[in-house]
């Protein structure tokens, strides 16, 4: 995973993001064919789909490594692997912040799951089908904060600082579009499509369903404040700060974690239900004052005004 993440990153920085999506094509291909021959035919059980789902992770990483060779520009040598004292402070003042980050984000949710657990089974059974979900909510919103980086770290290093304005505005025009129209697909056919994470008695999966599609509803209209976090986050990383991404992901998980452990015991368990679209909305409070303050800093020491 850590491989491709890397030579992922370092292609779409080059501008190419098809092959990092191809490699996924090939591995997730791999992994389903795996899992029909491990389990299915060998009988290996959860040992298989895991082995299965190794050997698939190792395809994407190869399959990128593989592509990143036949570039000039990236040919590796014995001394392009030896740790360089002035490159290596650099990078690790630039990914330390983003690790922590992504770590106190996990521990909010881990946290949110924990108050979570302290309710009924059916409660969870609702709160479990819609989280099953959020991967398809969030997933043009991670695309649009990939592309965003590449864009913004590209055009700082052309020296088009302009550029940079222009097309975050229009990142988040596409961004707010998609977010609407991926949140009334999901008002329109949530139910239909949650159908397909809840079992049990009718009555069971009548008080799920009702649980999990007012979830699904709260998380749908705070969309356009997710894809905007996605947006801005990556347009500041983009101009080589990760600090205040990083303080922004200290906020997300102030509000995740206050409104999951409080908000509940003043309007009962439907308060989980909030703390992600609070975290989203603490988290864009700071990173939009942060955008301008970063741009505005870049601009003054392009001569730009």
């Amino acid at each position: 995973m850590m491989a491709y993440n890397l030579l992922a990153c370092v292609l779409r920085s080059l501008g190419d993001g098809k092959t990092p999506l191809q490699a996924m094509a090939v591995a997730s291909a791999a992994n389903i064919g795996l899992d029909l021959l491990f389990v299915m035919v060998f009988q290996w059980g959860i040992a298989g789909a895991a082995a299965a789902t190794l050997i698939a992770q190792v395809l994407s990483g190869l399959f990128c490594l593989y592509h990143i060779r036949k570039l000039e520009i990236l040919r590796l040598s014995r001394a392009s692997l030896r740790l360089r004292r002035e490159t290596a402070p650099t990078l690790l003042g630039l990914g330390f912040p983003m690790a922590f980050q992504n770590c106190i984000i996990a521990i909010g949710g881990m946290i949110v799951q924990f108050v979570v657990n302290g309710s009924g089974v059916i409660f969870i059974a609702g709160f479990t089908a819609t989280n099953k979900l959020y991967g398809v909510l969030e997933i043009a919103a991670t695309s649009y904060g990939y592309a965003m980086i590449t864009y913004v770290g590209q055009n700082l290093g052309a020296g088009q600082h302009r550029r940079i304005r222009q097309g975050t505005r229009a990142a988040l025009a596409i961004a707010a579009a998609t977010s609407l129209v991926i949140a009334a697909v999901m008002l329109a056919f949530g139910r239909v499509i949650l159908g397909c994470f809840i079992s049990g008695t009718p009555q069971e999966v009548e008080q799920a369903m009702a649980t999990a599609y007012f979830y699904l509803a709260i998380m749908s209209v705070g969309l356009p404040v997710l894809y905007v976090l996605h947006v801005m986050r990556s347009a500041i990383q983009g101009m080589g700060n990760t600090a205040l991404p990083m303080v922004s992901g200290v906020v997300e998980f102030v509000m995740r974690t206050a409104t999951a452990l409080y908000l509940p015991l003043a309007v009962g368990e439907v308060g989980i239900f909030f703390a992600e679209p609070a975290a989203w909305l603490g988290a864009d409070v700071v990173l939009v004052s942060s955008y301008f303050v970063v741009a505005a800093k870049r601009l003054r020491e392009a001569g730009e005004g």
